[in-house]
């Protein structure tokens, strides 16, 4: 195999961010699309020119022209379609988080083994070119022993309606945007276990929209020591944030993701991707630049489909996935019980969505 042919399973915004990236990846050839939705389906089809165009993701997985897939669709559906997609022999790269559940990460995990093919958790956040330099200068022993991590990522809402249903995302921001941090910092430790995790969640700004946090904090211990503290927000206005802190005995690296490299940009009436964008883009704000390749969406899938080609262990694996979605059960465990979470753990109730402890009666 010369070529991996991947088709795309979603149309909206993250999808367009992998098809963009694919674009910088000669190895893989987009060969299909899929989306429910007609005029999104031929919107994102004709955009990035992709022949093969299904509105049933399980007829795309009847084609023989398709090797891989990628997952980007509301978290109440990964189940669904990546155990298909095992069962029909395609690897699979999904979007996170990596399920709506851990009872529905463990029967994706399981149908990848079972199938033999790959499962690749897309954390792109590993892959950003910033945060790589940040991690090998911090594996060099430039800033002496690593002892604390921090990331952040902030801003005013998701673009999505579906974000903010807890029944179909799971939870929150810390759902969310969490499940960068908790990975990111794992990754960052050469991912240890979890020793314990502390963590407040409140609503402080979609209060009419969603029974999710808006607003999250949580303190992650691992095993050796290390300790992470990962904010984020739906409630920050000003535009989006991300950035990471790496304190050692020897010094201290810090690293904006996006500021370091935007433009500043006036908009009396507003821009963005979406109508819900608009008010988050009016007066002065930071316009990022070449959003796809900071957050390491080239590099990520360039990763991804070497290792399927060369049949390679992936950085980021179903795994991996898993992992951090037990962390985000256990911190709103915490956040709904007012107590730090010890490890060994196992949430009560699988089956459920992480969020169900903090949700209110």
């Amino acid at each position: 195999m010369e070529h991996v042919r991947v088709g795309i399973i979603g149309s909206a915004f993250s999808s367009n961010l992998h098809a963009e990236a694919l674009q910088d990846v000669p190895e893989a050839v987009v060969v299909a699309a899929c989306s429910p939705n007609p005029s999104h389906l031929a919107a994102f089809a004709d955009k990035w020119q992709i022949p093969s165009r299904f509105s049933d993701y399980r007829n795309l997985l009847d084609s023989k022209e398709v090797d891989a897939v990628v997952v980007g669709i509301p978290n109440d559906l990964h189940r669904a379609v990546v155990v298909a997609a095992a069962e029909a022999g395609k690897h699979v790269i999904v979007e996170k988080p990596l399920a709506h559940t851990l009872a529905d990460a463990d029967a994706m995990v399981e149908a990848a083994k079972k199938h033999k093919v790959k499962l690749l958790y897309a954390e792109t956040i590993v892959f950003s070119p910033k945060y790589v330099r940040a991690k090998k200068l911090a594996e060099e022993g430039a800033i002496g022993k690593l002892y604390m991590v921090k990331q952040g990522e902030k801003h005013s809402g998701p673009h999505s309606g579906w974000f903010y249903d807890v029944h179909r995302s799971g939870g929150g921001a810390l759902m969310d945007m969490g499940c960068h941090g908790i990975e990111w910092a794992r990754w960052m430790y050469g991912k240890p276990k979890p020793k314990s995790v502390f963590a407040h969640c409140q609503r402080v700004f979609h209060a009419e929209r969603t029974q999710g946090e808006d607003n999250s904090v949580l303190i992650l211990e691992f095993e050796g020591g290390g300790i992470a503290l990962i904010e984020d927000s739906w409630a920050k206005h000003g535009g989006m944030d991300d950035r990471i802190e790496l304190y050692g005995t020897q010094g201290v690296v810090l690293c904006d993701l996006l500021h370091g490299s935007s433009m500043e940009t006036y908009s009396a009436q507003g821009y963005g991707y979406a109508v819900e964008k608009a008010g988050q883009t009016q007066g002065w704000t930071f316009t990022v630049f070449e959003e796809a390749h900071l957050y390491g969406f080239p590099h990520e899938m360039r990763h991804f489909i070497r290792c399927i080609l060369n049949n390679e262990t992936p950085i980021e694996t179903g795994e991996d996935g898993r992992a951090t979605l037990e962390i985000i059960y256990a911190a709103y465990q915490s956040a709904a019980t007012g107590q730090k979470i010890s490890w060994p753990y196992k949430p009560p109730r699988p089956d459920q969505i992480p969020i169900t402890p903090w949700l209110k009666p």
